[in-house]
């Protein structure tokens, strides 16, 4: 017995979600359809910007701006994984998502999450070994070394996507098809099936526990040795340039990791589905589009280079 299209029960199976997104009429939709646009379009720019300029700016090419580029193209795909079907379901009655399709949604959705959750907290042992082992420095974060950083971020990404969506779409969904959510999301998801989902809720909250605290441990870590060696330096200039730096990372560590912390981190999340999809604005379009505002409007070098292709272009 398995739920069709409008919630009711049916002895056929259905083979598509309907995602409600949030409630009102039709000027509520117009409104979200135009805050969504703008974040989105937000995102898009300026994430492409950082990546244009950190490839085309010789000087950028450090370890640093190597992890920013890619943290960069994390947040341009994340942000896309949700917001064109967004966009589109604003403008439908029917918000309808296949079953694959939403498959699809949630394993990039968590690959690209946990990646970029991963990513951080490897930008923090950079930033460590810049800042605490200058000497070391160019050998220890070779170009292999940044690659195979970069790359384990995505591995360990797409071991927990694996899991989430193959635990997750093994279940049956017999209550409702009816996804009370603008994307697809794990626990939504989990409210649908008809079987019992402690060991889904178990993993999920082992997972998303551990890389939360993995990180931030190391994260922590990290920081607690460049703010020892930062206040040994006898130059204050060179103080206050570290601290910028790094206080654009711990900016957006915070942003990423405190929103992943209230939804996933936590088994009261389960409970708050309205407050869910608030939050969920923030990590999946909010946060994509203030992480180039961030490293630019703080970062000297990424201003001047900025500078340097905007005066490229005027003599082209």
């Amino acid at each position: 017995m398995t739920a069709n299209r409008h919630g009711n029960l049916s002895a056929e199976p259905f083979w598509e979600f309907v995602l409600e997104g949030f409630r009102g009429g039709v000027e509520t939709q117009a409104l979200l359809f135009a805050l969504f646009l703008a974040l989105y379009m937000g995102s898009m720019f300026g994430n492409l910007t950082m990546i244009t300029v950190i490839t085309l700016d010789a000087r950028l090419h450090s370890p640093m701006y190597f992890f920013l580029k890619n943290l960069s193209f994390l947040d341009l795909c994340y942000s896309s994984v949700i917001a064109p079907n967004a966009l589109a379901n604003f403008l439908s009655s029917a918000k309808v998502i296949s079953f694959r399709a939403c498959a699809t949604q949630l394993f990039f959705f968590s690959l690209l999450g946990t990646t970029e959750a991963l990513l951080l907290a490897v930008m923090a042992y950079d930033r460590f070994m810049a800042i605490c082992n200058p000497l070391r420095y160019p050998v220890t974060m070779c170009y292999m070394v940044c690659t195979c950083l970069v790359l384990g971020s995505y591995c360990g990404g797409c071991l927990n996507s694996i899991v989430q969506t193959s635990l997750t779409f093994q279940l049956p969904f017999c209550s409702s098809n009816r996804i009370n959510h603008f994307f697809c999301d794990v626990l939504p998801l989990l409210r649908l099936a008809c079987a019992d989902t402690a060991l889904n809720e178990l993993v999920m909250f082992s997972i998303c526990g551990f890389i939360l605290l993995g990180a931030t441990t190391g994260i922590l870590t990290s920081y607690g040795y460049i703010t020892v060696t930062v206040l040994k330096m006898p130059s204050g200039s060179r103080r206050h340039k570290v601290f910028s730096t790094c206080g654009s990372h711990l900016m957006a560590v915070c942003l990423f990791y405190g929103t992943g912390f209230v939804v996933y981190g936590q088994p009261g999340a389960m409970e708050s589905t309205e407050q869910g999809k608030v939050v969920s604005i923030f990590y999946t379009l909010v946060i994509p589009m203030l992480n180039p505002l961030i490293y630019s409007l703080r970062n000297k070098d990424v201003k001047d280079a900025l500078r340097r292709l905007g005066q490229r272009r005027v003599t082209l």
